[in-house]
């Protein structure tokens, strides 16, 4: 099973910061790919490749300016869509079966105002609470159930930086071998 995730809406005045944070939990938590749409932010897209290049992994980011027809052509492919939002089926009663399907998953956070089109074509609108709160929170809570705490397990290939866990201070290792820019 391979995740994506959807970041609808994306703003440059406003949502710099949090969609920022989705990418990263995206790749922390086990997705391969985040697509973005709303404003296309190059510097943005230019700072997600650039921290993959020295955490590492194959993490992508991709622009999308019609978010539905990802939608359509991921579902026209046998993947699965799961739409993260408030007024879904409560995560802890679907989770089992979604997890149960070896297709597929492209998750959406949502942005301002999520279109009644991507409830009504997605194929599990899941809440994480019912009550508002953060894209990110969500995002990580559901990544977290999907990957069954497997997350913290993933290697990230062609790392320059390795934090080393400690119970006080910080370590973190740069490996040479892997050095792709200038310090």
């Amino acid at each position: 099973m391979n995740i994506s995730v959807l970041r609808l809406d994306h703003r440059f005045e406003r949502d710099v910061r949090i969609t920022t944070h989705v990418c990263l939990t995206s790749r922390a938590f086990g997705a391969s790919k985040i697509y973005l749409s709303g404003d296309k932010d190059e510097k943005l897209m230019k700072n997600v490749e650039k921290l993959v290049d020295q955490w590492g992994g194959s993490f992508e980011i991709e622009y999308k300016k019609n978010h539905m027809n990802l939608i359509d052509e991921w579902r026209n492919n046998g993947g699965e869509v799961i739409h993260l939002t408030m007024y879904g089926s409560q995560v802890q009663n679907v989770i089992e079966d979604i997890k149960n399907s070896s297709k597929d998953k492209l998750i959406i956070v949502g942005g301002s105002r999520v279109p009644t089109k991507v409830y009504e074509n997605s194929d599990w609108n899941v809440s994480i609470t019912n009550q508002p709160h953060s894209e990110v929170s969500s995002l990580a809570v559901f990544q977290h159930m999907l990957m069954e705490g497997h997350e913290f397990d993933l290697k990230f290939d062609n790392a320059v930086f390795e934090v080393v866990p400690v119970s006080e201070g910080k370590k973190v290792i740069i490996k040479e071998e892997n050095k792709k820019f200038n310090e």
